[in-house]
């Protein structure tokens, strides 16, 4: 039996799991993404100007990247007028946390 029919039908694990897990931690798995997720944590709430200003990219990088975390459900996004706020999705980071946790022992 292959690794992944084993996978697949094991009771403990779940193949949809197990990819929306690898998506979420491709996600995670850049350097400037990490560097966006520091620089909203540190400031709470920034703009996609403030965050490629900040982070000296150019416009369509950050939001190509912010674009990601966000179909990751890393970032929260909520419009005010003209802008997009851009803060963590705190539940989120913290069952990835215990995810980590998991895979660690």
């Amino acid at each position: 039996m292959s690794v992944l029919k084993e996978i697949q039908s094991s009771e403990q694990l779940d193949i949809n799991d197990l990819k929306q897990a690898s998506r979420i931690f491709r996600a995670i798995n850049h350097p400037l993404r990490l560097s966006i997720i520091r620089l909203v944590e540190e400031f709470r709430r920034l703009t996609v100007t403030q965050i490629y200003f900040k982070l000296r990219v150019e416009q369509s990088v950050a939001s190509q990247h912010l674009a990601i975390l966000r179909e990751a459900d890393i970032l929260n996004a909520e419009r005010e007028g003209k802008n997009i706020y851009y803060s963590l999705n705190e539940s989120r980071l913290k069952a990835i946390s215990r995810c980590i946790e998991t895979l660690k022992d």
